[in-house]
């Protein structure tokens, strides 16, 4: 793949995506739309990816939301129908990607940057973290990015981070409090922390991880009994009901943690 504003690794089955911006505090822009939507297709079907990091390059910001100094095609063409979400390209359950997405977030978080954390599995910070979103101190309305944060955390919460806008910001321990985030660690343990949790779920049944997370993800759209319902489907492709996948007999015992 070429690309311009992100760089791309992989290493023992894990995904490394780095928005590498730091000079622009890693807001995104056409390229960076292109580059994350390419991105996500690579991902989704190379199979010897089994899990994702999203982390950000610079001290001063994970991501900034959209970038002001330049223009968004999808969102201005002058056909009004054929306008597009920047979320499409950003967000990677709306690229169909089920692998488990790990976001490790330094610095500044804000606005359209949530496209990226709503729709990660696990999210860590460094405690120099802060999350917010600007848009109502711009005079705009503060729709896409706090609604798909609803689903993350308690209501109140998504609406004092919507309608304060440039006047607070949630702390990493503030985050840490609401379900945010669910680790917080020293800035520079960040990298290698978020790196360990992909690799370690990357150990595991790539079909199985990966279904696991397709039906957590698509019970939010349902109520619970279907969820239910339709998360038998999945125990049903994914399992193999006949035959054990895993044999953990002889292997070394795991070592945990407690968190």
């Amino acid at each position: 793949m070429e690309l311009e504003t992100l760089l791309y690794e992989l290493h023992g089955h894990v995904a490394t995506v780095t928005l590498n911006r730091p000079e622009r505090l890693n807001c995104f822009n056409q390229q960076m739309c292109e580059d994350f939507s390419r991105v996500w297709q690579h991902i989704r079907m190379d199979d010897e990816v089994r899990a994702v990091v999203v982390r950000a390059a610079g001290e001063r910001a994970f991501c900034t939301g959209v970038d002001t100094n330049d223009t968004l095609e999808m969102v201005s063409r002058p056909n009004l129908w054929s306008r597009e979400d920047p979320g499409s390209y950003l967000s990677p359950k709306a690229n169909q990607v089920w692998k488990p997405v790990i976001c490790a977030v330094q610095g500044m978080a804000a606005g359209g940057a949530f496209y990226l954390l709503n729709e990660s599995d696990i999210i860590i910070c460094s405690d120099d973290a802060t999350f917010f979103d600007p848009h109502v101190s711009y005079g705009l309305a503060a729709v896409l990015e706090p609604v798909g944060l609803a689903a993350r955390i308690p209501l109140g919460e998504v609406l004092r981070i919507a309608l304060m806008g440039l006047n607070e910001r949630v702390s990493a321990n503030r985050a840490l409090q609401v379900g945010l985030v669910s680790e917080v660690t020293a800035r520079e343990e960040l990298w290698s922390r978020a790196d360990e949790i992909a690799h370690q779920i990357a150990a595991n049944e790539p079909l199985a991880v990966q279904g696991t997370v397709k039906a957590i993800w698509d019970s939010l759209d349902v109520g619970r009994t279907d969820a239910i319902r339709n998360g038998v489907h999945y125990t049903q492709l994914g399992n193999g009901v006949e035959t054990v996948k895993v044999n953990r007999s002889g292997a070394e015992k795991p070592r945990w943690r407690l968190r």
